[in-house]
């Protein structure tokens, strides 16, 4: 595998001395000296299971920023039902923020943004097909929600979305 051998070429050269996590879903790779003090908590949801990947990037990011990641997967609005128990619990855990990712019709941060009283980042993904136009129309459909409390980015932009939701929870940590 092409990744393990650049984390044992990476663990030969620093001798050890850093500690090199691969995560395949998310594609990153993570050299740490140390651990964080988690600060913050952030929610990561996404819609369906293809959207694992791009949410992944979101929760390992955000990880390395710092918080605590509460996820949830395969909560869209096809299946609904699943989604209000995952909120209720990230609400009651104290999450300040969550990352919201789904592609298709890129309905789910709008209805997510609708129920909560923190801040919202809906991230569109690639995925889809026909009409939706390699993640645009998940992408129109979040940057028209008339839910109030919602953020955007890019397409698949996972890291942006935790960098975004870091810096909206440390605001909300006091000394």
């Amino acid at each position: 595998d092409r990744y393990q051998n650049i984390k044992d070429e990476i663990n030969f050269i620093q001798n050890g001395s850093l500690k090199v996590e691969y995560n395949q879903k998310a594609r990153i790779l993570v050299l740490k000296d140390g651990e964080l003090e988690k600060q913050g908590k952030i929610g990561v949801i996404t819609a369906g299971t293809s959207d694992i990947p791009v949410a992944e990037e979101a929760r390992v990011v955000a990880e390395e920023a710092g918080c605590e990641v509460l996820t949830s997967y395969d909560v869209g609005v096809a299946g609904i039902h699943r989604l209000f128990s995952k909120i209720r619990w990230m609400l009651e855990e104290g999450v300040k923020t969550i990352i919201v990712v789904a592609g298709m019709e890129g309905a789910l941060p709008s209805v997510v943004a609708g129920l909560v009283d923190v801040p919202v980042i809906g991230v569109p993904t690639s995925v889809g097909y026909g009409v939706g136009e390699g993640g645009f129309a998940a992408l129109n459909a979040m940057l028209q929600s008339c839910a109030p409390g919602i953020a955007v980015v890019n397409i698949d932009n996972g890291f942006g979305a935790a960098v975004f939701a870091a810096t909206v929870v440390k605001q909300t940590i006091t000394d």
